[in-house]
């Protein structure tokens, strides 16, 4: 428990404040949440005030804590939206549908241009390891997200083996972690590897070289060649 979480409330505390009742309380968790994204992901769970994510939006740490429970209900409402919104869009790239060959280099590509395009999932993920995963851990949500990705990757290596396409026996998450690796460490540690080999890695001539090189790099292990 922080600093930030409340004493338990009185019964009659329990109540939804009259504004929220009349406005749209989805639309101001909404919001909620996507301040608490950036103030997490900037600060941390430690550092991140709930005071501060209060002021932006308009609202009140008594409002903040009647629909997340505590400081941590909300960081953990923060890391499912997170993974939640990156999974939702995997679903849409309707990658069953495609040739195996086509479908892995899709998914490399939107998993390689979704982690540049979102720095905040990449820090959200990054101080959860610090936390040793502890709040995703008591969330079931989180894990029922990520059953989807494996069960598509899964099918994908099925039919590009049953096609002789795909001849490297790997499992779908040893495949989405290959995957992952090397997409996330380009947004995690830009930073450092860009200072010390002086490179910038958003520059459009090395982002186009390493996202056709990841994508090579799967599937020509995948092909076996």
């Amino acid at each position: 428990m922080t600093d930030d979480t409340p004493s338990p409330p009185q019964t009659a505390a329990r109540k939804a404040p009259a504004s929220a009742r009349k406005n749209d309380p989805e639309a101001t968790k909404r919001d909620i949440l996507a301040v608490a994204t950036e103030e997490f992901a900037t600060h941390g769970l430690s550092g991140a005030r709930v005071d501060a994510i209060a002021e932006r939006t308009r609202t009140t740490k008594r409002m903040i804590y009647y629909y997340f429970g505590s400081k941590e209900g909300l960081y953990a409402a923060v890391l499912e939206k997170a993974y939640g919104d990156i999974r939702r869009i995997e679903a849409d790239l309707q990658l069953t549908d495609l040739d195996p060959e086509v479908a892995i280099r899709r998914l490399v590509e939107f998993t390689f241009d979704y982690e540049e395009a979102h720095p905040n999932f990449i820090r959200l993920v990054s101080i959860e390891n610090i936390h040793c995963a502890a709040h995703i851990a008591g969330s079931d949500t989180i894990r029922n997200l990520n059953v989807p990705i494996i069960d598509t990757i899964a099918a994908i290596l099925e039919r590009g083996r049953a096609q002789g396409v795909f001849r490297t026996a790997v499992t779908p998450v040893d495949l989405h972690m290959l995957i992952s690796a090397f997409c996330f460490f380009r947004v995690s540690n830009g930073y450092t590897f860009g200072t010390i080999f002086r490179q910038d890695l958003a520059q459009p001539d090395i982002r186009e070289r390493h996202r056709r090189m990841i994508g090579d790099a799967v599937v020509r292990y995948l092909k076996g060649d």
